[in-house]
């Protein structure tokens, strides 16, 4: 089981020209809130609209148009906080953060910075088997997106899409404890899959519905061992900041980029700039973007058209009471109650439909026996035609009436792939594929063991060979096998055999 006592994780170290560096890693991951409406407005969310047919008077910024908190996507926030076992902060409060973009229509962005609505939690990242490293988040925030700017559809201008302004975004800011580009990824990769699970951000990153900012920094060896001991962040070396990683591969290759770019400047007698940087993933490299500002160039200041969100204890209390499941705590079941290894829970636990797919086919049935089938035969046969488990041909059901034929001894292992393969092809009833196709496996040992006298009346040679080395036994039981199309009960076969040499 996952170790959850925390221990700051071994960092990875990057070798220079002239020292050994440890990386440190800070991500503040965006996460559209799964509402069918935005944050200030009821406009609809859904992605792939014409553009800015999903724009509201206030999401364009129409004088006198003044925003309405939608209680939905607080409610939402709250359900990602305690599902991060983070505190919910009972009084929030919305600021405005001032900055020009074309794709923002108001000239500031309404956001939470000094008071937010979930405060400090944690999350378990799983780094193999029963090794997890706990990260700790900050805090998290309710704030509304921006627009988006078209810059190739013409060369002369650039278009705005205001479909996305205004849907509300839960930014998840952690602490600097993330020590390697793995890591990073497998971080961003554990909260979608806990809001997945909690319904609270489809979890999206080619729509752009979860997307990290990654901040790097190089340090001597043993200098966070002291920012963790004094909270001075100075050790830690300056940050550079990478915008807008929406794919787990291209963050570790930003990261991995962004560090050596840093300890090459640092080994020349240089200075790290705190900066945002954009990645380009077709030359694999990070360039700036601008200089990094500081809260006050920002000029927050709080939102004078919204009064601050006060929510009560007894509805928290309800939110919580209605969690479901989360991925640790299910994962820890299927090894308990199904009998599983902690890589096979690991694998059917990690997208919250594959779980609930498993579980109704094992309900019942042998955990092990179901978790082989659904890894291996509808997994493997659904990656083949890049399908996910949502677009299965096979249903619980019918996997389950597979198993079920092999428990009862009415069909092989070997018959039973093939019906799967009829079922996952043509669908139907897999007993009644059976009965009708002849499938059922031979169980009657006076017919196999006719089968077996007559293969060895017909290879007398082979049998001498076999009395003189019993591992070539297996040799009359594959021709058997074939001999029946594989409908023999190998069992009885191998008893029969065995007995008939000796």
């Amino acid at each position: 089981m996952l170790d959850l006592s925390f221990e700051p994780p071994k960092p990875k170290v990057i070798s220079g020209a002239k020292a050994d560096w440890e990386l440190v890693i800070g991500l503040e991951v965006h996460a559209q809130v799964a509402s069918n409406a935005k944050l200030f407005s009821g406009a609809s969310t859904t992605f792939g609209a014409e553009p800015n047919s999903n724009v509201a008077f206030v999401d364009a910024a129409m004088p006198g148009m003044l925003p309405v908190i939608n209680a939905f996507c607080v409610a939402q926030a709250v359900r990602t906080g305690l599902g991060l076992k983070a505190g919910i902060n009972l009084t929030s409060a919305f600021d405005r953060k001032n900055y020009f973009y074309p794709d923002l229509p108001q000239g500031y962005q309404i956001s939470q910075l000094y008071h937010p609505i979930v405060g400090e939690g944690e999350v378990l990242v799983d780094m193999g088997p029963g090794v997890a490293r706990r990260v700790r988040i900050e805090r998290i925030h309710l704030e509304q997106d921006a627009g988006k700017s078209i810059h190739d559809m013409d060369p002369h201008m650039s278009f705005v899409d205001l479909n996305r302004t205004g849907v509300a975004l839960m930014e998840i800011v952690s602490r600097p404890d993330i020590r390697g580009p793995e890591e990073a990824a497998a971080y961003v990769g554990k909260l979608r899959q806990i809001m997945r699970y909690l319904g609270t951000c489809d979890g999206n990153m080619q729509n752009g519905n979860l997307r990290a900012d990654v901040n790097v920094s190089v340090c001597e060896p043993g200098a966070y061992e002291k920012y963790r001991e004094t909270g001075d962040f100075s050790h830690l070396g300056t940050r550079c900041e990478i915008k807008n990683m929406n794919s787990m591969r291209f963050i570790q290759q930003a990261i991995e980029y962004e560090a050596r770019r840093q300890i090459a400047i640092v080994e020349d007698g240089g200075g790290v700039v705190q900066e945002t940087r954009l990645y380009d993933p077709d030359k694999g490299e990070t360039r700036s973007m601008r200089s990094k500002e500081e809260a006050h160039d920002y000029r927050y200041f709080p939102c004078p058209d919204l009064l601050p969100l006060e929510i009560e204890q007894a509805w928290v209390d309800d939110i919580a009471a209605s969690l479901p499941e989360l991925p640790d705590e299910k994962k820890a079941r299927f090894v308990t109650e199904f009998g599983l290894t902690e890589y096979d829970a690991s694998v059917l636990t990690a997208e919250v439909e594959a779980a609930a797919y498993f579980e109704e086919v094992a309900q019942g049935r042998d955990g092990k026996m179901a978790a082989n089938w659904v890894i291996n035969e509808l997994f493997g046969r659904l990656k083949k035609d890049d399908r996910d488990i949502t677009e299965s041909p096979v249903s619980p059901a019918q996997l389950g009436g597979i198993i079920d034929l092999i428990g009862r001894g009415d069909i092989s292992g070997k018959i039973a792939k093939d019906l799967f393969e009829i079922v996952y092809t043509e669908g139907g009833d897999p007993a009644q594929i059976v009965e009708e196709r002849g499938m059922k496996q031979v169980t009657d040992t006076g017919a196999i063991e006719k089968v077996v006298d007559e293969i060895i009346a017909a290879n007398p040679a082979q049998v001498e060979k076999a009395k003189a080395n019993p591992k070539l036994a297996g040799w009359f039981v594959g021709q058997v096998m074939k001999a029946t199309g594989g409908k023999a009960n190998p069992k009885a076969v191998n008893e029969i055999v065995s007995k008939k040499l000796g």
